[in-house]
């Protein structure tokens, strides 16, 4: 492999080193100056996680060859403050929190210190506008905004330093007081290792070769060439599996590499464990695997169907979890409604988009114990997972939860630590693997995707008198936590409002897509979109005002929920009382406004905007004086074809 000599100073130290020329400027400070601070997130100059100074101008080390860096003076996150105390930018960083899981906070920070050394004054506009190549996937960017603007105001001089040492007083709690992050000063200084950032002495590295298809079945995989390479310490496949091969959290459905058949694009086949990146990588190329296509499926409603391809030979429905929730007489009440309503509601699959891509490290210890660390959201369930897949009792398996660059429930589903364990087992040397950004979207779980048909029952005064409630969500390819979100989804599927007559249903069944899994609010974002859609629909409808209508149905102290759980504390008076203050909000129901409203574009509201603005928002309230609140003249053309009076 050709390699170049560079010489430049890094973090005002002259270095002279060779590498290889195929190397990057971040491949060139992580791997041969072990300087971690600058991450990768994306690879592609999108995140700002990689962001350093190449002669005093801030550049993302990810697109920068590492040969155009010779000669040059470059900084690092680790530069800026050196060993000595932080800089104004970082102290602000950590008085306002504005640093959560850490992983883009040296970008922003190097993106912030570029901003003010350019311009000590900086309007807010400009900040904004100077850090918009970095992006941050936990903070919402006002607390980083804050921190830029407290630094901005210590530096041009119109604030006294102390301002950034000062802590806000705590009073007799710590609820609602401002309590720095102990873990705030290895973030905003580079200095937490990731598990991406962990080197270990004699370490390999791992790839993983993933299928092209979406449901095949494996002929065979001829793994010979790539092993008899020089550098290849190893090539595992599912038969190197010495123990119960099968994991998941609710189902252990998913083996740690494909057996007998792949059942989504990107699954993995077979890994190598190499000396370096580009010999594992050129090994992948090695490996031959013979495939018998088999029928996919690609639609949760298909999967239902007689004579659908069955993905899991235990689930010749496809059905990866049914929970019913039963609650009074649905058709009672029904039939009690002055107008019913029914629509149907559905939600895309969503990538968390984690600025950490996966990554982790295996080892055998001296005492035999197999050790995986990685950005685990779930170590002790994946411990125990392991150690019937190895083979091994639980006290020679140990997980180490690395920080957590993001995780949102993604990092919940042990999706490659067996492969690491199984690698190092085999070579008895430590691995590591680190994902792509394309990896980590084609491999890792997603919130599930979901199809929502609803029918709810009201009286002209708004009161909810029966919800039939139907969800059904794609699982892809393997059950994760599918089990899971479908129980909360049940749960939670008709909102915070008590309902005297219910029937719930929540099914996920499995496709050929990429498995879904844990995602924030899993199964309550995907019901709760549908019914205040629907409580905002009977509003319009009725001619109600949308706070109104949730107070007349709002679970109050005594309540009984879905699952007939009588409440003895209940705050949703007080939330919409909350909301309907500070927003400042404009009574009425929601056709009355027209095209301008005199509650937006204030303090803490958004601007106005007509997107989505119905056709009827003019229509003439035709309402009999005899019917209270609402009436049935008002409802749209769309819904009066349901409409059934009492």
């Amino acid at each position: 492999m050709p390699r170049i000599k560079l010489e430049l100073e890094v973090n005002n130290r002259k270095v002279t080193k060779e590498t290889d020329t195929h190397k990057r400027l971040l491949d060139f400070l992580r791997d041969d100056l072990n300087l971690t601070g600058a991450k990768e997130g994306c690879g592609a100059g999108e995140c700002g996680t990689c962001s350093v100074f190449v002669d005093g101008k801030l550049v993302k080390s990810c697109l920068m060859p590492a040969a155009k860096a010779d000669g040059a003076k470059i900084e690092t996150i680790e530069g800026i403050a050196g060993y000595g105390d932080l800089t104004p930018v970082q102290k602000a960083f950590h008085k306002t929190g504005a640093s959560q899981c850490g992983y883009c906070i040296p970008g922003m920070v190097m993106a912030a210190t570029s901003c003010l050394r350019q311009n000590p004054t900086a309007s807010m506009e400009e900040i904004k506008e100077r850090l918009g190549g970095n992006i941050c996937r936990c903070t919402g960017y006002t607390k980083i905004f804050e921190a830029v603007e407290i630094a901005r105001s210590v530096v041009a001089g119109t604030a006294q330093p102390a301002l950034l040492d000062e802590d806000d007083p705590l009073g007799e709690s710590y609820i609602g007081a401002n309590v720095r992050r102990l873990d705030a000063p290895s973030k905003v200084t580079g200095r937490l290792k990731y598990a991406a950032d962990m080197k270990l002495p004699d370490m390999l590295q791992m790839q993983v070769l993933r299928s092209p298809h979406a449901h095949a079945r494996i002929v065979s995989i001829d793994k010979s060439e790539a092993e008899a390479m020089d550098g290849v310490e190893c090539v595992i496949t599912a038969d190197d599996v010495p123990g119960k091969d099968g994991f998941g959290v609710f189902v252990h459905d998913q083996p740690i590499m494909a057996r007998g058949k792949v059942r989504h694009v990107g699954e993995a086949v077979a890994a190598v464990a190499a000396e370096d990146l580009v010999t594992a990588r050129r090994a992948l190329a090695k490996i031959r695997v013979e495939y018998e296509v088999l029928p996919g499926l690609f639609d949760p409603e298909d999967a239902l169907k007689d004579g659908a391809p069955v993905i899991h030979d235990y689930a010749p429905g496809n059905l990866v979890k049914h929970i019913p929730v039963r609650k009074g007489d649905p058709e009672k009440g029904f039939a009690e409604a002055d107008i019913i309503l029914e629509d149907d509601f559905s939600t895309q699959q969503v990538e968390h988009a984690y600025l950490e891509p996966e990554a982790g490290i295996a080892y055998v210890d001296a005492d035999d114990v197999v050790t995986v660390i990685s950005p685990s959201q779930n170590i002790t369930h994946h411990r125990h997972m392991l150690s019937e897949i190895i083979a091994k009792p639980i006290n020679k398996v140990r997980f180490i939860m690395s920080p957590v660059g993001g995780g949102f429930g993604g990092k919940e589903d042990m999706i490659y630590q067996g492969m690491l364990a199984l690698a190092a087992m085999k070579t008895h040397r430590p691995v590591q693997l680190n994902f792509t950004r394309e990896e980590s979207l084609i491999a890792s779980a997603k919130r599930h995707p979901s199809r929502v048909h609803y029918k709810m029952g009201l009286k002209w005064n708004g009161r909810i008198t029966a919800i039939s409630f139907s969800m059904l969500s794609d699982g892809g390819a393997y059950g994760m936590s599918s089990e899971g979100v479908m129980r909360k989804a049940a749960i939670l599927s008709c909102g915070p409002y008590e309902v005297d007559n219910l029937s719930v249903d929540t099914r996920a069944v499995y496709t050929n897509n990429t498995p879904s899994g844990a995602f924030r609010t899993f199964g309550g974002m995907q019901a709760q979109f549908a019914t205040e859609s629907m409580m905002d629909m009977a509003a319009e409808a009725l001619n109600m005002d949308p706070f109104e209508i949730r107070r007349v149905n709002m679970m109050r102290i005594g309540s009984l929920t879905h699952t007939q759980q009588e409440l003895q504390t209940a705050s949703l008076d007080r939330v919409l009382e909350a909301a309907e203050t500070a927003s400042r909000w404009e009574k009425g129901a929601p056709r009355v406004r027209g095209v301008t409203r005199g509650d937006m574009n204030g303090p803490d509201t958004r601007q106005p905007c007509t997107l989505g603005a119905r056709i009827v928002a003019d229509a003439p309230d035709l309402r009999k004086g005899d019917e209270p609140t609402g009436g049935p003249a008002a409802v749209p053309d769309d819904v009066k074809a349901n409409e059934r009076v009492a």
